[in-house]
């Protein structure tokens, strides 16, 4: 198997522009009870809103051709094609990072916040705290998809990232993320607790496996996550269940896939939260321009053995709590299964910090990795 790594260029051909534009005009617009707001899902003036602007006013090949200034590459590991970018610092001892995203995100997810992580200098920060980035697209996902084979559960996502790592000559690094980057994160340290330096996640499901003292704060949080893990949410359940299912329809349909999406960013976030239509559009376009919604969804069916199961990662765990997560972390918890070493709360973001609150994530991520950039 070839170790070549790539240079890699987004160049999307504008036949598949062209496409989506004609889908969108002729998009068959459903009913909707009146004064239903989002109670039933995304409401259908919001949808034609957006939708309106993907297909006139909004510009692929503006947001492209920033996405083509980053160093982009590819290579193939275990079979599987694997996109990633990868932005070297300025400063000479950097520390490597792997960024490692989730659903329904991408690496779009971190651009803002390659400056501020490979340059602090530039903007403001210590030298000291810089960073080279890399940043892969989790098989199935953007430009590392479809997926070509079974079985790219966690574990499997993990070891490509070590060979990643292992094949860009970096011996010591650290690892960071949320939502399933979180769990891949965490399964890095396990897997390299030789050469990861440290994990810092923005996500971290706690349930209790042997009795401790909790909070009434914490008692709280572990009731909130029992509800979420009796009751998965509807696009768990398919995405874990009947993932081709849903790709037809997210397939063929721009606009299917636009709801399917949009509504994550809607509920998952800070009410305060702006996300830009412009980015939400590019991350969006994305999925559909790759072809990815099926195997995206397929994580979720791949990983349903061993996502419930411990993660056992003895290296230092720093962890940044959000108000408006999806669950939150009981700490009591959470420092009785993990080697907590760092423990943050914030009173404002949710789900999606690195693009929601960049300036509370990154200073977070460059305090964690402080203590842990010289060899013990």
């Amino acid at each position: 198997m070839s170790s070549d790594i790539d240079p890699f260029r987004s160049e999307v051909p504008q036949a598949d522009l062209d496409d989506l534009r004609d889908r969108l005009a002729r998009t068959r617009w459903p009913d909707e009870l009146p004064g239903a707001g989002w109670d039933y899902g995304v409401p259908l003036e919001y949808l034609r809103e957006l939708a309106a602007h993907w297909q006139t006013g909004y510009s692929w090949r503006e947001h492209e051709a920033r996405l083509n200034e980053l160093p982009q590459f590819t290579t193939v590991i275990d079979g599987q094609k694997i996109y990633f970018l990868h932005v070297r610092s300025p400063e000479p001892d950097a520390l490597p990072l792997l960024l490692t995203h989730g659903w329904p995100g991408s690496v779009l997810e971190f651009l803002g916040t390659i400056g501020p992580l490979t340059d602090p200098r530039s903007h403001g920060g210590d030298p000291a705290h810089a960073f080279d980035l890399v940043i892969p697209a989790i098989p199935g996902f953007g430009f590392s998809g479809p997926t070509t084979s079974a079985g790219w559960e966690i574990h499997r996502v993990a070891a490509a990232w070590v060979q990643l790592m292992d094949r860009l000559g970096y011996s010591r690094y650290g690892a960071q993320g949320g939502d399933w980057g979180s769990i891949i994160s965490r399964a890095v340290g396990a897997l390299a607790p030789d050469r990861v330096v440290g994990v810092h996640v923005n996500f971290l499901p706690t349930v209790p496996r042997e009795p401790v003292e909790l909070s009434p704060e914490d008692e709280a949080r572990v009731e909130r996550m029992r509800k979420y893990l009796a009751a998965p949410a509807g696009y768990m359940r398919q995405q874990a269940t009947r993932p081709q299912t849903l790709s037809y329809a997210l397939t063929d349909s721009p606009v299917g896939q636009l709801a399917w999406i949009a509504e994550k960013f809607t509920e998952w976030t800070d009410p305060t939260s702006t996300i830009d239509p412009e980015w939400l559009l590019t991350n969006i376009s994305l999925y559909w321009l790759t072809g990815t919604a099926g195997s995206s969804a397929r994580m979720y069916y791949e990983s349903q053995a061993t996502r419930a199961k411990p993660i056992a990662c003895a290296v230092p765990l720093g962890v940044a709590v959000f108000p408006h997560e999806l669950v939150l972390p009981a700490r009591a918890l959470a420092e009785q299964q993990h080697p907590i070493a760092h423990w943050t709360e914030f009173d404002r973001g949710g789900h999606f910090p690195a693009l929601e609150v960049p300036d509370l994530l990154v200073p977070d991520v460059q305090e964690f990795f402080a203590k842990r950039r010289e060899p013990a």
